[in-house]
């Protein structure tokens, strides 16, 4: 049985497994590109992970990295690339090295910007060696300008053994628009490049899902499209709300869904009337927009993940959502201001 994650991505699993299968039996070394686009929670890396996890033969390396949600600096993904990793033996200069891994003893930057992306493209290719590899690439929207730069130059090196996977947002929703767009461009460009762009679910999809999820029943139309138009298709929307509802079959999961919302024209706004947060859950409010797990609130916020937990079922309790998606979209509607930081 298909795992829920990648129910309605049959078609681009089999066509990243092509790809690597290219990589794998060439000849001659030579990088194949994937850009994968698509809205956030519509499951960028799941597919990327379920697709590296089935490649076969096996990458005799695999790199991956993605942007920092706080305070980006050059050379994020190199760095996270990096990280845990025996470098004693690469023949590079140690002071760029480094650099490049962002330890805090590195001497400030002294070489020119040019001479540091060659720098770096050698790096990713000692690592690399003989390959073949898969380079792995999250949140290409998210990425500093110099990252941007590397992922490009390296879907370009001519005998690179390795299949490049770039995932990003849209670039109209990415921190410089432009920047990624450009860059996505010329990935796309590449000669034999793959380009996906992952949708929601459909409500034949949805309906798979269920079935999945409540083994020995077939989910009815009216459950279907209740959840569907629910979480709008979206497979993270959809995964939260499933888990908020564990413990419900399927006639409890529709009694609590509600109907077909009014149109925004018809709802008096004088009885929309915020839920009261503390301070510290309009923090958290506020790392969830952004995105991140609840293991990447507690590092930013100073708290422990079940602090975290707790005060992310709170919200979700005020503000009325299913899941972590929706209280997010929430917040981006009501915007309320951020307070100084306090203590949990």
């Amino acid at each position: 049985m298909m795992p829920v994650s990648m129910v309605g991505r049959v078609g681009e699993l089999a066509e990243l497994d092509r790809a690597w299968s290219v990589v794998a039996s060439a000849r001659r070394p030579a990088p194949t590109v994937a850009v994968i686009t698509g809205a956030a929670g519509v499951g960028k890396s799941l597919l990327v992970a379920a697709a590296v996890d089935a490649f076969t033969p096996r990458p005799a390396v695999i790199l991956s990295g993605a942007a920092r949600v706080h305070g980006p600096a050059p050379y994020d993904w190199l760095a996270a690339v990096l990280t845990g990793r025996d470098t004693s033996r690469l023949a590079l200069p140690p002071d760029a090295l480094a650099w490049f891994a962002q330890q805090p003893t590195a001497p400030r930057e002294r070489y020119a910007p040019g001479t540091l992306l060659r720098l770096a493209v050698r790096t990713v290719r000692l690592l690399i060696g003989a390959g073949p590899a898969v380079l792995v690439v999250e949140d290409l929207h998210a990425l500093d300008p110099a990252s941007i730069n590397l992922v490009g130059e390296l879907a370009t090196v001519t005998d690179l053994p390795a299949l490049l996977v770039v995932a990003s947002r849209p670039a109209a929703d990415a921190v410089v628009p432009e920047l990624t767009h450009r860059a996505l461009a010329r990935l796309c460009g590449v000669r034999r490049a793959v380009r996906q762009h992952l949708g929601p679910l459909r409500p034949a999809e949805v309906a798979e899902v269920l079935t999945q999820v409540y083994e020995g029943t077939s989910p009815s139309d009216r459950l279907v499209t209740a959840v569907w138009r629910r979480t709008g298709g979206n497979p993270y929307t959809l995964t939260e709300l499933l888990a908020a509802h564990a413990g419900d079959g399927p006639d409890a999961l529709l009694r609590r869904l509600p109907g077909p919302r009014p149109p925004a024209a018809s709802v008096d706004r004088a009885s929309v009337v915020d839920p009261e947060l503390t301070g510290r859950e309009v923090e958290v409010l506020g790392c969830l927009v952004d995105g991140m797990s609840n293991k990447q609130v507690a590092k930013a916020l100073g708290i422990s993940v079940r602090t975290v937990t707790v005060h992310v079922s709170n919200l979700l309790r005020k503000t009325g959502s299913a899941s972590r998606t929706e209280v997010a979209l929430w917040a981006v509607r009501h915007r309320p201001p951020v307070p100084a930081p306090v203590d949990s």
